[in-house]
């Protein structure tokens, strides 16, 4: 593939799975995680958000790196390391599936229940939320995901900027009976890495824009060239990265200091999320903010249970040349049994949506720092040409990256321990 100049056709030709991207990056890492971090602990904690998105950033990279020299999915680049890379990614992302898509599924049917004052169980609105989900990816498939992201994200991150500046030019008001959280014990350092473990995405997430770009190809008949797709890539990652800044903001600047202890139930939850918006613009504004964060986390949903089940089907079709065959009934299969499973551990779990939530974000966090190695190890292999290797000051950050990784992992672990 080569590497020409960025040519503005070419550019809206190739923007999509950055959005895509965004998309499932600001659903319940930004609405859900980043508000609580800003409600419990204030600015204090957006070290935090910097940080992680900054050491994030090689790994995601590389993945759009990958595809756009070779014009390879990333899974491919694993299958090139070795089986052992393919199959050790198939089993990690097979466990990190079933909880992660469960957890944007709960948040979703908590707003939905909320935005439309729906009185069922948390269980039926999710099946029945889960069954138009399904319809709307039977029916519309990757054209619909490309075409609702681009008018969902732009209209709620314009809402939560505007929010974010007039809430800026209030007082913060903090209750006279309000302690700050110490954010270095055992319960704010397990916080600390649910935070950092869906912000922006789980590091898994870096194969799913190389998959969306062979769609993306196949519905515009247009390849596009190397600095194209890494444009693709920033437009998404930096966007989701400032955007995550500013939840945060609203969190701090909103609910920091009232004491307030946000709700495991996904319905209450949900009310308390859309009360920092209507404190800042009026009460008129809940319904309209509640149906745009509920296209926002239906859009994530949508676009996490298309991702996770064809990365399973595509890992699953390099490890066996036999199921390869079968390669087009495997996303269906995968879509149906993930769906099954996370209905089945909403079923157990219908009361504890905060905790279902920490527990996958922790889970993605512990998973980083292999996801991070193969992608490393994958760049800086002879399968892809010397030209796009990346840079020295890539390979440092990078490296700094697996560091902090790996370091708060071990600090995660010993806490657990300690405490």
């Amino acid at each position: 593939m080569n590497s020409s100049k960025l040519t503005l056709r070419g550019v809206l030709k190739a923007l999509g799975p950055g959005i895509l991207y965004a998309g499932a990056a600001i659903g319940a890492s930004h609405l859900v995680q980043s508000t609580r971090a800003g409600a419990s602990y204030g600015f204090e904690i957006v070290w935090a958000v910097i940080l992680i998105n900054l050491f994030k950033y090689p790994f995601f990279e590389f993945g759009y790196r990958y595809t756009a020299a070779t014009g390879k999915t990333m899974l491919e680049g694993y299958r090139e390391l070795g089986q052992w890379a393919i199959r050790t990614y198939f089993i990690l992302i097979f466990l990190t599936a079933i909880v992660n898509f469960t957890a944007v599924l709960i948040v979703s049917t908590g707003l939905a229940a909320f935005f439309f004052n729906i009185q069922l169980s948390i269980f039926l609105m999710s099946l029945i939320l889960l069954g138009i989900i399904l319809l709307m990816l039977l029916f519309g498939h990757y054209a619909l995901l490309d075409g609702s992201m681009k008018v969902i994200i732009t209209v709620l991150s314009i809402a939560t900027i505007i929010a974010f500046v007039i809430s800026a030019n209030h007082d913060i008001e903090i209750s006279e009976t309000f302690i700050q959280p110490d954010l270095w014990d055992a319960t704010g350092i397990a916080f600390l890495i649910a935070l950092m473990g869906w912000m922006p995405t789980p590091i898994e997430a870096s194969v799913w824009p190389s998959l969306w770009a062979i769609e993306r190809e196949k519905q515009t008949h247009y390849k596009p060239n190397y600095k194209e797709l890494l444009f693709d890539f920033h437009v998404g990652y930096v966007g989701s990265a400032i955007m995550a800044l500013f939840f945060l903001g609203l969190g701090a600047l909103v609910l920091y200091g009232k004491g307030i202890e946000f709700s495991s139930s996904s319905i209450k939850f949900s009310e308390q999320l859309v009360s920092v918006y209507g404190e800042t613009f009026g009460s008129w504004s809940v319904p309209v903010i509640t149906g745009i964060a509920l296209l926002t986390m239906l859009s994530t949903t949508l676009t996490v249970i298309d991702a996770y089940p064809r990365t399973l089907g595509g890992s699953m079709g390099l490890i066996s040349d036999s199921v390869k065959k079968n390669s087009s009934k495997l996303y269906w299969i995968w879509v149906l049994f993930l769906s099954g499973a996370a209905m089945l551990i909403i079923g157990l779990f219908t009361s504890s949506m905060r905790n279902l939530l920490d527990f996958a974000t922790v889970i993605s966090f512990l998973a980083a720092p292999f996801f991070a190695y193969i992608n490393f190890k994958v760049v800086k292999s002879d399968f892809i040409p010397k030209e796009f290797h990346p840079k020295k000051w890539l390979i440092v950050l990078s490296l700094a990256g697996l560091i902090f990784l790996i370091g708060f992992s071990v600090i995660f672990i010993l806490s657990k321990i300690v405490f």
